[in-house]
């Protein structure tokens, strides 16, 4: 239950060999099991036993991210000739969302089933300082062929910037397992947003090739980590926009990441109709934090791939826009696929 008094419920989703549990708060994926080569299944996403966690310290873990995922320079922007001020969480920046984001926020179900959940929230005007009443729904969906389908859609009565994304934390080894570094990953991207120290966009779209963030190729996610670079600096790791490339199928989804865990044999596959995501292995993480059956999540237990528009871009007028106006309807969709490689490592 929540501080309000509100009830939480959790809903399982099940289609093949994929079971997801899933909170009508922050829309959160409370655990996602898939099986490895053998067959045994395990959960493979970071978070909590209970509510408490997530109303306690999450790291967002699992969460639906809104009214903007990612960072707003300074907590404001100018839209029209009005200059709007947002909630500052991070630092001097605005951060996913602000102080209540979307994944703080108990969410209207509309629709479940056994498969599927649709979700709503209804942000007023004014909501951390975001101009418009948005009206945003997300869908749910689990696939016989173990895919899971996020369907995004939103609507408002005033122009607004909106950037919906989800932020599962993974660790296709199961949630309690030893840090990401090993995992491989390939990457559709030829550019990425270099940040300044604050983790803001410069503006520049630079090619990844020569740098850490070359992924074109699988390469283990640790492989470059630590490297002598200064956006690795910045980030403590990877914590960085990847500009998508490649073209997409006839509804624009493009196959943007392949992720193998060599031990297990999983792979996950994402793909997304948005034009960038976000690659984060989990550098905050420091042991402190107590997830689900008493794991402690240690420095880069989890990654996560957050399919986006790019940070800051209310900002940044070089980048694809992200103001959503009355009478239009912005909508995406993010693809996560798990198989199994039967290959040996």
């Amino acid at each position: 239950m929540l501080p309000s008094g509100d009830t939480v419920h959790v809903f399982t989703l099940a289609n093949g060999d994929v079971t997801m549990r899933v909170l009508d708060y922050g829309g959160i994926v409370q655990s996602l099991e898939t099986p490895d080569r053998q067959g045994t299944r395990q959960d493979v996403v970071l978070g909590f036993d209970d509510l408490e966690g997530y109303l306690r310290r999450s790291p967002y873990f699992g969460a639906l991210i809104g009214r903007y995922g990612n960072r707003i320079a300074k907590g404001r922007f100018t839209l029209d000739g009005t200059v709007y001020t947002l909630a500052a969480n991070s630092g001097p920046h605005a951060l996913h969302g602000g102080l209540t984001g979307f994944d703080k926020v108990r969410w209207q179900v509309l629709q479940a089933t056994d498969s599927s959940l649709v979700l709503r929230h209804v942000s007023r005007d004014g909501d951390e300082g975001y101009p418009g009443t948005l009206t945003a729904t997300v869908t749910y969906t689990l696939t016989a062929d173990h895919r899971w389908v996020i369907d995004y859609e939103a609507t408002t009565d005033t122009a607004t910037p909106v950037n919906l994304t989800q932020h599962t934390y993974w660790n296709l080894r199961g949630h309690g397992a030893d840090p990401v570094q090993e995992h491989e990953l390939q990457l559709a991207a030829n550019a990425f947003t270099p940040v300044d120290s604050t983790l803001i966009p410069t503006g520049v779209l630079q090619p990844v090739a020569g740098t850490p963030f070359d992924f074109r190729t699988s390469q283990p996610i640790g492989a470059r980590i630590d490297a002598d670079d200064e956006q690795l600096r910045y980030g403590g790791g990877y914590d960085h926009n990847l500009v998508v490339s490649g073209p997409g199928d006839a509804a624009g989804l493009r196959r943007v990441a392949q992720v193998r865990e060599p031990v297990s044999g999983r792979t996950l596959t994402m793909s997304t109709t948005e034009p960038g995501v976000q690659f984060y292995t989990g550098n905050v993480l420091d042991g402190s934090v107590t997830g689900k059956r008493g794991v402690a999540y240690v420095r880069r237990s989890g990654f996560c791939l957050e399919a986006q528009h790019f940070p800051d871009s209310p900002n940044q007028p070089a980048f694809p826009s992200t103001i959503l106006r009355p009478g239009e309807r912005r909508t995406s969709r993010t693809v996560y696929a798990f198989g199994v490689d039967a290959q040996r490592p």
